[in-house]
């Protein structure tokens, strides 16, 4: 080949290649988020605090490190119920958390979570993902800047420790008890004393008297907090917090300027958390139980018709206070009890039912 023919045909191949390449897609590096996580719970704390931490690092580990979360446990940063501002005024971009926690500045936080004679955790991921409940979460949390996902859930929560036996309606009077949300409101109906506490100040506060009782969340975590050794008397079923759902708020303005695929990320790995935290809690709650009773000397009781008829009508003059806060509260609450009618009337005569002749069989 002569040198002419050989230099010419060369360039022409190169050019070739230069146009494959400068018509194929250019590759950049993606872009590092940082975030920082502040959270109500304690580090480490078994269920919601471990949750919270596991969802934080699956994010590093489902982006390669993109996303690199910053984890605070409640007091590292803020206290724990100063995480919602945190969140909302940008200097945070997430908080992990029970939204019941801020029904002070709306009621309608509470269906977020857990309210009295509520939703089972079935009913609940029923709800927010196709019964409307995100939807409302999104309109009351985008007016104080939040954007709010499902990220974990406790399940069918205890009734409590009391000091004493609750034989009565009666017996609630005068009671000092720690008990958030909605819960506590139906409690001061009843004439106690509600109190609203953060985790890690619950136990010093029962062992010294400053209060008389206590709910938290099930016999795995309860029993981590000993409250054993200060009361005796363990209650169920809990009326306050039939499946709580915990969350992760996050910045809305953050949130409204990240891509499309990274919100699905952030959504996937939240739901991937509120399906592992619920089976954590099932998985652990039993055999805790057992060694409350067996090796602690806890005394399990139930809570009989009476006091919970008085549940129910102090429930039902709270939820009338709610729906007459503002049309949002109102519309929330009938999009809730919708989905408790719809869901619950098919849980009934399937889960219910079948539950109840299962262990009927089997004596359970």
């Amino acid at each position: 080949m002569k040198r002419r023919e050989f230099i010419k045909k060369a360039g022409t191949g190169a050019v070739a290649t230069g146009a494959l390449v400068a018509g194929a897609p250019a590759v950049h590096a993606q872009k590092t988020i940082e975030i920082a996580m502040v959270s109500t719970w304690p580090r480490d704390f078994p269920g919601l605090g471990t949750g919270a931490q596991r969802f934080a690092k699956r994010l590093g580990d489902m982006t390669n490190g993109r996303m690199q979360v910053k984890y605070f446990a409640a007091g590292e940063r803020v206290k724990a119920f100063d995480s919602f501002d945190e969140v909302a005024s940008g200097n945070a971009q997430m908080y992990h958390g029970a939204d019941y926690y801020w029904k002070g500045k709306h009621p309608g936080w509470a269906y977020f979570t857990a309210v009295p004679f509520g939703l089972t955790y079935t009913e609940m991921n029923a709800w927010i993902r196709f019964g409307g409940g995100q939807e409302l979460w999104d309109e009351l949390a985008g007016g104080f800047g939040i954007k709010g996902i499902m990220c974990g859930n406790t399940g069918s929560q205890m009734g409590g420790w009391f000091r004493k036996e609750i034989n009565s309606s009666d017996d609630l009077k005068g009671l000092k008890m720690r008990i958030p949300g909605l819960g506590g409101d139906v409690m001061a109906k009843l004439g106690a004393s509600p109190v609203s506490l953060p985790g890690g100040q619950i136990y010093e506060n029962l062992v010294s008297g400053a209060i008389d009782a206590t709910e938290w969340v099930g016999p795995w975590n309860d029993a981590f907090m000993k409250f054993y050794e200060a009361a005796k008397y363990y209650y169920f079923p809990g009326m306050h917090e039939p499946g709580s759902m915990l969350a992760v708020g996050m910045n809305k303005k953050w949130w409204d300027g990240l891509s499309k695929s990274d919100q699905l990320i952030i959504e996937a790995a939240g739901g991937m958390e509120n399906d592992v935290m619920m089976a954590e809690y099932n998985a652990k709650n039993g055999s805790s139980l057992a060694r409350l009773v067996s090796e602690q000397g806890v005394q399990l009781r139930e809570f009989n018709d009476d006091v919970y008829d008085a549940f129910g009508e102090a429930s039902a003059e709270v939820f009338e206070e709610v729906k007459g806060h503002s049309s949002l509260a109102a519309k929330i609450h009938e999009s809730f009890v919708k989905a408790r009618k719809d869901v619950g009337g098919w849980m009934k005569i399937s889960d219910q039912a079948y539950l109840s002749q299962r262990n009927r069989v089997l004596e359970l």
